[in-house]
């Protein structure tokens, strides 16, 4: 972009470079922030998946006797018992980000009638609803992760722009309009010699 080699332009200039220099390290800092911040929230959602894998795999005992699920009638089927409601979930700001922090998972108050089921079907319940926990607990974290990696993305942008474009762009600024000012006073000043001399050469 052509600029006005005055000195008005060079105090804009001037200007645009301390402000470039003042909001850089924020943006750093902020960088450095959000980089933190997903390190630790990769970190829990590999715990809770491993967690989850944990609980599905205990879940082993319980295969043979799930198998019976297929044998209840159609409107007692024990996937039915357990139906998630809605996701509570509040909002918190993490490092300028506004991320979604999983709270409860509710479920539909569904009414059996135990004689229906089996002895282990209670548990069984209680098992499904941990596992459903988890699952949207895990949805949570991909969220934020989502958001966070997002955002990271747009200040890592902002801070190769300041690093590499617009501060050295500014100070190119600033060196240019300098030599060009400097020339000039140069050139004023020869000028003004030069009249001078023409003047006292013309006086003799």
């Amino acid at each position: 972009m052509a600029i006005k080699l005055t000195k008005n332009e060079q105090k804009v200039q001037k200007d645009h470079l301390k402000q470039y220099q003042r909001y850089l390290p924020t943006l750093q800092l902020k960088k450095q922030q959000l980089q933190s911040v997903i390190m630790q929230v990769n970190a829990e959602l590999e715990k809770k998946e491993t967690e989850r894998e944990a609980m599905v795999g205990n879940l082993n005992d319980w295969i043979a006797v799930f198998a019976e699920n297929q044998i209840f009638p159609e409107d007692k089927r024990l996937d039915d018992l357990v139906q998630p409601d809605s996701v509570i979930v509040k909002r918190e700001n993490v490092a300028g980000v506004k991320l979604p922090t999983f709270e409860e998972l509710t479920f539909k108050d569904i009414s059996y009638n135990v004689e229906d089921y089996p002895l282990w079907v209670d548990t069984a319940i209680v098992k499904l609803r941990e596992i459903a926990r988890l699952d949207a607990l895990v949805s949570t974290l991909h969220q934020q992760v989502e958001l966070l990696e997002k955002e990271l993305k747009t200040t890592s942008q902002r801070v190769n722009l300041f690093e590499k474009v617009k501060i050295p762009e500014a100070k190119e600024n600033i060196r240019v309009i300098g030599v060009y000012l400097g020339d000039q006073q140069t050139a004023a000043v020869v000028r003004g010699k030069i009249s001078k001399k023409k003047l006292v050469e013309a006086g003799r």
